[in-house]
């Protein structure tokens, strides 16, 4: 077959994984990117209603903190409406740094220790929250099409074939139109928890079947005057109620869906929730629902040959927590540069290796966090008792602390190479001097190495990067035991140096305390690592 039409990368899926992906490749360079989506509108069934602070920070990375707000503004508002419906006082709405919920077990604000340094300097970004998944959507939809993705709605994958120079990918379009084939260096798939670029690639995808029916509906409804706000655990399940007007939730321990393809009625809506609460409520109308399960597994390796996965198509896990949409954003942003310097020939292959390598620790401890999760919430005795002994925890800083260390992503860290305390974390949002954050330079989506002590050998090694490589020279105030420090287009540090240390590494041949560390890895070193050998 002459396949005529010929792509960088195409990545099956326009959900916010596969979107923030072809931003992603884009802001490296790749010049023809391809984006097919089978559904010809943004997907408004409710899902996500949150970011957790990795997610907020990388899209604040991407300049995009203003339309984020302002997306929480207008979730603010939906939810001082559904208080005042209930009869509530709406004048104080919550704060925008959601503290939320384990198990249903919900976490109080101010019970969480603001000092701790997991906490600091996440910037703005640690202000923003409420952002409802369709929104995001849209609004990386947006991004996308201005950053020059090709995005064909209405086009399913229906196969393809890879060999040592690329793919051949097979696309039908929905709209009874003739099908078409494409030839791409690389395919990625980010079509969601039931992949067909998964299964047609034969990855193995091993975990723990599902043992729940829930659903998350937006539904017009009546005698809802005796249902409680919020997570309540009954004898049958657990429902929620709220926060904004006619949103429910409800969980069956009574094994999968028989079928999830099917629309949800209402009549099926109405049977969950009578069940579970025990009230005898009436749905009235069902504006947008949807049913899931714990079904919970993740594959083995993130890459076979020239196709890739993110998102739901690598890992699958129940809802609560909301860590799917983060997961899926952090492998976007792990994957999207690597990828381009690939592509750009900046970057031998192996440097997707480290993409499964950095992303599956992370993925692995979702699974389990969610598995805890129903663990906690099964309607019998002995969680029970545990779901009482956790309740407990949560009364106390020190537990309610740790667990929204953990549902936030602020714990999450790579194990990259240096002695660095901020080597392999999320790049701290320093506050320069000159008025501008960490933040603002990474716009671009290039890595940036910062100097902070007007030091020319440092600006010197990053020479012959110049088309990868942001150097900065700034000081930070807030932070004068910094000299530098290199991070990554993902923001994560790939090195960085106090100023004791970087004086040792430029006097090699002088003796040194032992209480005074050696630094190990140079900026060099991180910088070949990364970002290949220097131009000439």
């Amino acid at each position: 077959m002459d396949l005529t039409t010929h792509y960088d990368v195409v990545v099956a899926g326009a959900g916010p994984v596969g979107l923030m992906l072809g931003c992603e490749l884009r802001l490296g360079g790749v010049g023809r990117v391809l984006i097919v989506e089978r559904l010809a509108e943004v997907d408004e069934t409710i899902k996500a209603g949150a970011v957790n602070s990795p997610t907020a920070v990388a899209l604040d990375r991407r300049g995009l903190l203003p339309a984020l707000a302002e997306v929480q503004r207008k979730a603010l508002d939906q939810f001082r409406e559904f208080l005042r419906a209930r009869g509530e006082d709406a004048s104080t709405p919550p704060p925008p740094k959601f503290a939320g919920h384990f198990a249903g077990i919900m976490l109080r604000a101010d019970m969480l220790d603001p000092a701790d340094p997991a906490f600091a300097d996440i910037g703005p970004a640690g202000d923003v929250g409420l952002v409802p998944q369709a929104a995001l959507e849209r609004l990386l939809a947006d991004r996308a099409r201005q950053a020059g993705v090709e995005l064909r709605r209405q086009v399913e994958l229906t196969g393809f074939e890879q060999d040592d120079d690329g793919v051949s990918v097979h696309l039908a379009p929905t709209d009874g139109s003739a099908p078409e084939s494409v030839r791409a260096a690389w395919l990625v798939g980010c079509d969601g928890g039931r992949s067909a670029v998964r299964k047609l690639a034969g990855f193995d995808f091993p975990g723990t079947p599902p043992e729940i029916t829930g659903y998350q509906a937006v539904i017009g409804l009546t005698g809802a005057e005796g249902l409680g706000a919020g997570w309540t655990a009954t004898d049958t399940g657990m429902y929620v109620h709220g926060p904004t007007p006619g949103r429910v939730l409800t969980v069956e321990f009574d094994g999968p869906p028989v079928d999830r393809t099917t629309p949800v009625t209402a009549e099926e809506l109405q049977g969950s929730l009578r069940r579970v609460s025990g009230v005898d409520v009436t749905v009235t109308e069902v504006r947008t629902a949807t049913r899931f399960t714990d079904n919970c597994r993740q594959v083995t390796d993130y890459r076979a040959g020239r196709v890739l996965l993110a998102g739901d198509a690598a890992h699958v896990h129940s809802p609560f927590g909301g860590q799917g949409l983060n997961l899926g954003i952090g492998d976007a942003m792990n994957l999207g540069w690597k990828l381009a310097a690939v592509v750009r020939d900046r970057a031998p292959e192996g440097l997707l290796d480290t993409y499964t390598a950095e992303r599956h620790p992370i993925g692995a401890w979702v699974l389990d966090w969610t598995r805890a999760q129903i663990a906690l919430m099964r309607p019998e005795s002995h969680a029970r008792a545990l779901r009482a002994v956790v309740t407990d925890l949560t009364r106390t800083v020190d537990g309610t602390t740790h667990l929204v260390k953990k549902i936030s992503g602020v714990w999450q860290q790579y194990d990259l190479p240096g002695d660095h305390p901020l080597v392999g974390r999320s790049a701290p949002d320093l506050e320069l001097a000159d008025g501008t954050r960490l933040a603002d330079h990474l716009h671009g989506g290039r890595a940036l190495l910062l100097d902070l002590a007007d030091d020319p050998k440092l600006r010197a090694a990053a020479e012959g990067y110049g088309d990868q490589v942001d150097v900065r020279t700034a000081v930070c105030p807030g932070h004068p035991q910094l000299s530098g420090l290199l991070v990554r287009p993902d923001g994560f540090t790939a090195w960085a140096a106090d100023h004791h240390q970087q004086q040792q590494q430029q006097q090699p041949g002088v003796a040194h305390k032992p209480e005074e560390p050696v630094l190990k890895d140079t900026v060099e070193d991180a910088l070949k690592r990364w970002f290949g050998a220097p131009a000439p």
